[in-house]
């Protein structure tokens, strides 16, 4: 994982997408940028702010997780 990159240098802007699970709200959410080998994750209020770099095998075992309510 690598932290405190730019959002905007880890992908331009039309990558960043926001979970269709977000409230209206939009108060709580992260945006996520599928990368070649790795998804950027970033805070979807601070879209200019720093982003966590994860390899997408990573990435995918949390989402997994996630979705067996193994977490």
């Amino acid at each position: 994982m690598t932290t405190g990159k730019p959002a905007l240098n880890v992908a331009p802007e039309s990558k960043w997408t926001k979970s269709s699970y977000s409230g209206a709200e939009g108060n709580a959410c992260v945006e996520a940028a599928v990368l070649t080998s790795a998804v950027g994750v970033r805070d979807s209020k601070d879209k200019q702010g720093p982003a966590l770099v994860f390899p997408s095998s990573s990435w995918n075992t949390f989402v997994t997780s996630l979705r067996e309510n193994e977490l």
